[in-house]
């Protein structure tokens, strides 16, 4: 992100269209897009009668899930590595 040209990118997600405007490339916005859609489509699949507004809501608490566990892990490898290097 060391430019602040935005992007507008079209995607579609779970059969809407979204204008998404952002810093990062065309490409890791339609991939972003892509996993959304992707969990959404998961989550429906084992919850089919899910409103959209549910089930949105549910892909975001399971992307913030995910993203704190990953965050957990790399602290402990940083400490780990800080460690080592003592």
């Amino acid at each position: 992100m060391s430019n602040n040209r935005k992007n507008r990118t079209s995607v579609d997600i779970y059969g809407q269209s979204y204008s998404i405007v952002g810093s990062e490339s065309t490409s890791h916005i339609r991939l972003v897009a892509s996993m959304v859609d992707d969990k959404m489509r998961e989550i429906s699949s084992v919850n089919p009668s899910l409103d959209t507004s549910k089930l949105a809501v549910l892909t975001a608490v399971n992307a913030v899930h995910d993203y704190l566990k990953l965050k957990e892990e790399m602290e402990e490898l940083e400490k780990e590595l800080k460690k080592l290097r003592d």
